[in-house]
């Protein structure tokens, strides 16, 4: 993309006996050795001539119009794949040749002090970007080829100029292996605002578990977790915003456990403060150590015992009812269960966690787990955990241990979200289709909304019941009233109860 020679700053007026020729290599071979690297290139005009030759302006217009058409209705038509297929590409062309090449690039670097001078012949040695793309909206990736003499150091020390020059939110660099440099450039931050909290559904048939609305991407399209049929784990600093992933997926799934068509199994190890207000909603509750170890044996059991009924009748997929309902385990804190607990209660827990992790999908037993630090030491079963999720971190290390090896180089700048309230909800997931990470935001969940998720989704809550604040027709005084007044009532009960 940039020529690694460039033009040459002559010292002292010409060459040094000896050591080499004073003459910068000439623009011609520099602009061969440039199409060498891009051969694409080369080919545009001379397809571009051909096309015109053989088929006539008439006809390459055309096809051209209608190339322009056909993209234009794709991204109105189908903004999912068009997202994620070809802007990606429009958007990487476009910033590699008005950002990242030639005498930008080259000034850039150089006003950031980022350019050697070969000293035998006065050249300017530019690092050469070898590989980008705009992953996303807000997301740039580099890789550098360093020039000798530089290391990872050089471009670490110099990267909050290198943002500012660039007009960027914040630039990180890694090193990606000997001579190569993974430079990430986050150049805005996508969320402005705090999210609402998610809405609670009218009914259990509006509720999907394959794809809970819980907040906004940084592509403006909703993000969604899908509860169903995986293990989520979610790994956050204190204050990230944990809170937000634990109580928005029960208010998206709220009617479904009124209806008892999902059973919340809970355990909170900090004394149950982060979940006390909302235990009217959960099928079992436990606060302590032992409590703890005595509800994960009976999750274990109750998948047992969901497998031997899907033997006995034959069935590989469960359906969702009262009889066979959609078990869920939410863990908050995960560490004092998997690692700083009593040794005998953390073996004891470990064991039936693998146990429920590795069998658990096709029995509709789910586990979802929150944790401040994701090494295997602390979360041993860390790869059984299908779905991960990474808000704010204290650790740039903790960015690939929660997501993967390379999800840092690839744009998931978690370490770098501020720990402040203002950023809390703000974290990147993987995206399962391009597995490049994708940043959200999740919507704040209040105590207010918590207590209106237990008011209207509490299990067995029917909604004919009226609201407790609700005002009720004064019954008019009659000795006999007939059956038609009933049956008017009864309607009026039915449509004006307390369960939206």
């Amino acid at each position: 993309m940039v020529a690694f020679l460039s033009k040459s700053r002559p010292r002292g007026g010409g060459a040094v006996a000896g050591r080499g020729s004073g003459r910068s290599t000439g623009g011609e071979i520099r602009a061969l050795l440039w199409l060498a690297r891009h051969p694409g290139w080369a080919l545009l005009p001379a397809v571009a001539v051909w096309a015109l030759l053989a088929l006539g302006t008439v006809t390459v217009g055309s096809i051209a119009a209608g190339l322009l058409a056909g993209v234009l209705v794709w991204w109105r038509s189908h903004p999912p794949s068009f997202d994620r297929c070809a802007a990606p590409v429009l958007r990487s062309t476009w910033r590699r040749w008005t950002t990242y090449r030639g005498a930008h690039w080259r000034g850039v670097l150089d006003d950031c002090e980022l350019t050697r001078e070969n000293r035998r012949t006065g050249q300017v040695l530019v690092p050469r970007i070898v590989r980008f793309r705009a992953v996303t909206p807000s997301i740039d990736t580099l890789t550098v080829a360093l020039v000798r003499g530089q290391d990872v150091l050089t471009w670490t020390d110099r990267a909050p100029a290198l943002a500012d020059a660039l007009g960027a939110h914040r630039v990180a660099v890694s090193r990606a292996r000997p001579g190569r440099l993974r430079v990430v450039v986050e150049r805005s931050m996508p969320f402005a605002r705090m999210l609402d909290a998610p809405a609670i559904p009218a009914t259990a048939d509006e509720v999907d578990l394959r794809t809970l609305d819980v907040g906004d991407t940084e592509r403006g399209t909703p993000f969604r977790i899908r509860i169903r049929g995986k293990h989520l784990l979610v790994v956050g600093a204190s204050g990230a915003g944990k809170g937000s992933l634990l109580w928005g997926p029960l208010r998206a799934m709220g009617p479904m456990i009124r209806d008892e068509l999902v059973r919340l199994w809970v355990i909170d190890l900090k004394g149950g403060t982060e979940t006390e207000r909302g235990q009217d909603l959960f099928h079992r509750w436990a606060t302590t150590p032992a409590d703890a170890l005595e509800l994960l044996t009976e999750f274990r059991d109750s998948m047992l015992a969901r497998q031997a009924w899907m033997r006995e009748h034959q069935v590989r997929t469960c359906e969702i009812t009262r009889e066979t309902p959609y078990e869920l385990l939410i863990i908050d804190e995960l560490a004092m269960l998997t690692a700083y607990g009593d040794r005998s209660v953390v073996r004891d827990a470990l064991r039936l966690l693998a146990e429920v992790l590795t069998q658990g999908r096709a029995a509709d037993h789910t586990v979802a787990g929150y944790v401040q630090e994701p090494s295997k030491d602390v979360v041993d079963v860390r790869e059984l955990f299908t779905t991960r999720i990474c808000l704010g971190v204290t650790a740039a290390s903790h960015v690939d241990m929660a997501l993967g090896d390379g999800a840092r180089d690839r744009g998931a700048l978690a370490d770098e979200i501020p720990g402040d309230e203002a950023h809390a909800g703000i974290g990147f997931v993987i995206d399962t289709g391009s597995r490049l990470p994708v940043r959200f935001r999740a919507g704040y969940v209040t105590d207010t909304e918590i207590d209106e998720l237990v008011h209207r989704c509490t299990p067995g809550l029917t909604t004919d019941q009226p609201d407790a604040g609700e005002v009720l027709p004064f019954p008019t005084p009659t000795d006999q009233p007939d059956q038609d007044s009933d049956d008017r009532h009864d309607d009026q009960d039915d449509s004006e109860g307390g369960v939206a």
